[in-house]
């Protein structure tokens, strides 16, 4: 979802619900180019990788339709993702009312139930077409997956979670997403549907922009 309107390009994700991008060999011979394929930022981000990894990002919102469409075939691109890449997933917040399901995002991976539930959050939306939008409402759908709904209340209002919220805040504007789905690479380097021109793509610049960062462009 864009600030201003929709992201394009999405269709061939959500009509082959694989990922299609070519090897890393052939990512790597392409020749993506700044301003074009993605951008490169005026002042470096936070990273939170260790030395020697490169750090990918990943800026979704789970209400966003486009996030949805997305999420199998990145879920399936990170699983072959070389050992020295790390990656991590976002939850944005253009406004206030996105800030409960950033905390949601959160208080699932401080329970260790990402795995378990992160693409049944964007099922429970997009297919069950269940309001997910208030805490009242996640807390409810997450007790209804067997989750001790009292550890997660604890969890969802924690100083924890509202501290990784304000960060991811702060990685978002220092990205400067305007859109969602999104991906950010090194601290460096942004790119998404519509610098791309569709996701599928979008992945295939990650992997041209990695090959950089680990070759010291």
């Amino acid at each position: 979802m864009q600030r201003r309107e929709l992201l394009t390009g999405v269709g061939s994700v959500a009509a082959t619900a694989a990922l299609l991008t070519p090897s890393w060999s052939q990512a790597q011979a392409q020749v993506m180019r700044v301003g074009t394929d993605f951008l490169k930022l005026d002042q470096a981000a936070a990273v939170e990788a260790p030395a020697g990894k490169v750090e990918v990002v990943e800026f979704f919102w789970y209400s966003c339709p486009h996030c949805n469409a997305f999420e199998p075939a990145l879920s399936q691109w990170v699983k072959k993702l070389p050992k020295d890449v790390v990656f991590r997933r976002v939850p944005i917040a253009f406004q206030s009312s996105f800030v409960p399901q950033q905390r949601l995002y959160y208080a699932l991976e401080a329970m260790g139930l990402v795995d378990k539930l992160h693409a049944n959050v964007f099922a429970a939306i997009h297919v069950e077409k269940q309001n997910l939008s208030k805490a009242e409402a996640i807390v409810e759908w997450v007790a209804k997956q067997g989750v001790d709904k009292a550890k997660f209340v604890e969890q969802f209002n924690s100083f924890s979670v509202s501290t990784k919220a304000t960060r991811a805040k702060q990685l978002q504007n220092a990205y400067r997403v305007e859109g969602v789905p999104a991906m950010g690479v090194a601290g460096r380097f942004y790119t998404d549907g519509s610098l791309a021109k569709s996701m599928d793509r979008t992945l295939q610049v990650v992997e041209f922009l990695i090959s950089q960062v680990r070759s010291g462009h």
